[in-house]
């Protein structure tokens, strides 16, 4: 009986690698997550107790460990440094994800030129194209630099007899999703495959001290291929993205354990590869020669970075029995919640109308501060009458027509006065505290003239459109 309870004790379980929930027997899709293709075997420990063992190096107090050796070194890139929080940490692993064909790649081969123009020995390791392909672009994009190694392989062993042949101190690993661990079942870009592939990569740069950065694919619902385990192993997460009718691209760091986690980095893609972009406000604001009834500027925040947005309308009469409601760039449930506020609130009846809301230059507009800029251009469009060309529209409009306060409000209106913007429809309700500016200090620090509204009526009225 006894031996019995033994073998039951270390019989094998089956585990979710996402999640950790165990079940008894194999299932295809995990009762916890709901993940498919994540549940498997896993042993039982065969006890609980624990030996001591060699130690890496003896604890210290905190205030005598150096932090020499965790001092980031620029990248040569101004974008991504800033994204990064001054640039990469030696022994950092890295991961940027993103859509097949926004520039991921052409990024970090322009990453690693400029790390090697720099003076440190970087290898490129690619395990998606052959080495005369990555050659190819590298002399198209002007990224052929003597201590720029190149390599493709997929097999781990083979990566780290290269970083033992080039003793590099920057790695690039193109893609995590196609190296095999040889020591591990299953194809390459499956759950265990990643996840063993990544801790290996994570373990070679803090033993070595090389700053790893490695290549990540997205699944069809945007979300970074492999087990969310791959998020929580490395020290910093990127997400890459852009459209694709337009060469503006942002990296945003959804992770960092070495800087801020909500700042983004802007670049265009041309001909001769990605450059980055310090000031990327014009692409979103069209330069009119007269001005044009239907538009209104806000401003949105992308992380910490203002960046002046443009917001057109477009109202007609239509024949159908039920008026079309097109959006671009904005969350269509927000605008048609404006549209019903400005038609009980402030008069305005759009009720047999066709509305067209856009933003220029393909910019997606999430956060609630554009409500205020929509309504006004939908008036402006309805009353055929054109705002203030030097007008920007910063609020959020509630169901009852109040206009509500948004955060950063002093950032927002500091980046409209320096692109040469006078005036700006501000909500009433500002904050009073002493970080915060009231709308007449902004006024006076600025030269920007502000109009504080309570409401949206009012608002309405301090754009000259009541």
């Amino acid at each position: 009986m006894a031996k019995a309870a033994t073998q039951a004790k270390g019989k094998s379980a089956f585990a979710c690698s996402e999640c950790g929930w165990t079940s008894a027997r194999w299932i295809g899709r995990c009762g916890e997550c709901q993940a498919w293709g994540t549940v498997a075997e896993v042993g039982a420990a065969k006890s609980a107790r624990i030996t001591a063992g060699p130690v890496t190096s003896p604890a210290l107090p905190i205030g005598k460990v150096s932090a020499i050796e965790a001092e980031s070194r620029p990248t040569g890139i101004g974008e991504l440094d800033r994204v990064l929080g001054g640039g990469v940490v030696p022994g950092a692993v890295i991961l940027l994800a993103g859509e097949p064909g926004v520039g991921k790649s052409t990024l970090l081969l322009e990453v690693a030129a400029q790390s090697a123009r720099g003076g440190q020995r970087t290898l490129y390791v690619s395990g998606e194209e052959s080495a005369a392909q990555v050659r190819l672009r590298a002399g198209r994009t002007d990224a052929l630099v003597d201590e720029l190694y190149l390599a493709a392989e997929t097999d781990l062993g083979a990566v780290v007899s290269q970083v033992d042949a080039v003793e590099p101190s920057f790695l690039v690993i193109d893609s995590v999703q196609t190296m095999a661990h040889p020591d591990v079942d299953g194809a390459p870009g499956g759950v265990t495959q990643v996840r063993e592939v990544t801790g290996a990569l994570v373990r070679l740069a803090k033993e070595r001290h090389i700053a790893v950065v490695l290549v990540g694919h997205v699944t069809k619902e945007g979300a970074i291929a492999g087990p969310r385990m791959l998020e929580h192993l490395v020290d910093v997460v990127l997400a890459f993205d852009g459209d694709r009718h337009s060469g503006f691209r942002m990296v945003r760091a959804t992770k960092n354990r070495f800087g801020p986690s909500d700042e983004v980095g802007c670049f265009d893609m041309v001909d001769t590869g990605i450059v980055e972009v310090t000031d990327p406000t014009g692409l979103f604001v069209s330069e009119h020669a007269e001005p044009v009834a239907g538009t209104c500027v806000t401003v949105m925040m992308e992380g910490r970075r203002p960046l002046l947005a443009e917001v057109q309308a477009l109202v007609g009469p239509s024949a159908a029995p039920q008026p079309r409601r097109t959006t671009s760039g904005l969350e269509s449930s927000r605008v048609a919640m404006v549209l019903a506020v400005l038609g009980n609130r402030a008069g305005l009846k759009l009720t047999d109308q066709e509305v067209y809301v856009a933003t220029v230059g393909g910019v997606k507009i999430t956060e609630p501060v554009a409500d205020l800029s929509v309504a006004i251009a939908v008036a402006s469009s309805v009353m055929d009458r054109p705002i203030h060309p030097g007008l920007v529209a910063i609020g959020e409009v509630g169901l009852a027509g109040e206009v509500r306060r948004v955060g950063g409000l002093e950032k927002r209106l500091a980046e409209a006065a320096r692109l040469g913007f006078t005036k700006a429809i501000v909500p009433a309700d500002v904050p009073n505290r002493s970080k915060d500016l009231k709308p007449m200090d902004i006024q006076k620090k600025y030269g920007l003239r502000t109009f504080a509204a309570p409401d949206l009526p009012s608002a309405l009225m301090a754009a000259g459109l009541a």
